[in-house]
């Protein structure tokens, strides 16, 4: 009877090794998939988001600009039209 308990003991404490070591297995595979993921996508052209921002209010300034640009062409063409021509 003994001898029983010994041998289950014995395999219990095998499974619970075989289980912790398994769970490092995976911990380990998962640190490894998070490094080649952040290395591929650190390969990539990606902005930060500061640099982004800084990129997208150069454009809302940029599209002001042209906006007011649009509007005095607009208002010299207007004007060009409307003013008698001088002949010469």
């Amino acid at each position: 009877m003994q001898s029983d308990n010994k041998i289950f003991d014995d395999f219990a404490k095998f499974l619970n090794g075989a289980a912790g070591t398994l769970a490092g297995v995976g911990r380990e595979a998962e640190a490894g998939a998070r490094a080649r993921a952040k290395e591929w996508i650190g390969g990539l052209d990606f902005v930060s988001r500061d640099e982004f921002e800084a990129v997208k209010a150069m454009a809302a300034a940029a599209r002001d600009d042209a906006d007011a640009l649009r509007a005095r062409l607009d208002a010299l063409e207007a004007k060009a039209t409307v003013a008698p021509k001088a002949e010469g």
